[in-house]
């Protein structure tokens, strides 16, 4: 049976460690060889970076606008800060909610606000059911912030594939300038070296871009977005029954109807 005593827990901050972890590792794997190798300054060279960062930013602005590509950075922080919780942790604190409001009536989640505040969905979703809005005009508000959010992670995520797929082309542009640069000036040996450089760099500077940073956070970010998706929709879920007085046991049948059996939660048992 479900505690008489409700409590909802105020969810934090975390870092994401397998993001961190595994962009430490890949990055450290590479710097590890280059020392090893005994030449680490050799793969330091400023137009080689320039042409590569700076080109795959400015070709990926062309394709979308300053402002898409300066949100991305924003929701590229929350696949290292994240505060989402799992599917079956938000079914628990849903079915808490609306058990509050089962007993106490709808005006006792005003207490909760305070616990909820780290997640602005939720905290949406509890203030438009304290205010009284109808559980169908609930369900129907959430849903379109739900679309939007999705719809704002998808482009954050095309934007990022896209700067993956422009990295190595950058680079083989600064190889080409490179070679060019060498093939033009063989009559002056001590060019060839800075020529090769670039030309080599560039392309090792787009690959390490495209495949240890642009596609990984794209495929966290997507990932992440899933997940926040199912989470959410539990939160529409929960708001709208709760909204319409429905009872809780109808809510947890519910909620379990969307989660696979491993996640399904047993309130009431």
């Amino acid at each position: 049976m479900a505690d008489d005593e409700v409590r909802i827990a105020p969810v934090g901050k975390s870092l994401d460690l397998a993001t961190i972890l595994g962009l430490l590792a890949a990055f450290g794997l590479i710097v590890a060889a280059i020392i090893l190798g005994g030449s680490p300054g050799s793969f330091i060279n400023l137009p080689a970076i320039f042409i590569v960062i700076g080109g795959t930013l400015a070709v990926t602005t062309i394709c979308f606008s300053i402002n898409e590509v300066s949100k991305t950075f924003a929701v590229v922080s929350k696949t290292i800060f994240h505060s989402i919780r799992e599917p079956s942790d938000a079914a628990q604190q849903v079915m808490q909610i609306s058990q509050m409001a089962r007993k106490n009536g709808v005006l006792s989640l005003q207490q909760v606000l305070d616990a909820v505040k780290n997640e602005p969905f939720l905290h949406k979703a509890v203030t438009l059911v304290v205010d009284g809005v109808p559980g169908g005009q609930v369900e129907n508000i959430l849903r379109r912030e739900l679309n939007s959010m999705v719809q704002r992670h998808a482009k954050s995520a095309s934007v990022l594939r896209r700067a993956a797929d422009f990295a190595p082309a950058m680079g083989l542009i600064g190889t080409l300038i490179g070679l060019v640069q060498m093939l033009g000036n063989l009559d002056d040996p001590t060019t060839i070296g800075p020529s090769m450089a670039v030309a080599l760099l560039t392309t090792f500077y787009g690959a390490v871009l495209a495949n240890l940073v642009f596609v990984p956070l794209a495929s966290k970010l997507e990932r992440n977005s899933s997940l926040e998706e199912v989470v959410n929709n539990v939160y529409v879920m929960g708001a709208a029954s709760i909204g319409r007085q429905e009872n809780p046991r109808r809510l947890e049948m519910l909620l379990n109807s969307t989660m696979p059996p491993s996640e399904r939660i047993r309130f009431f048992e």
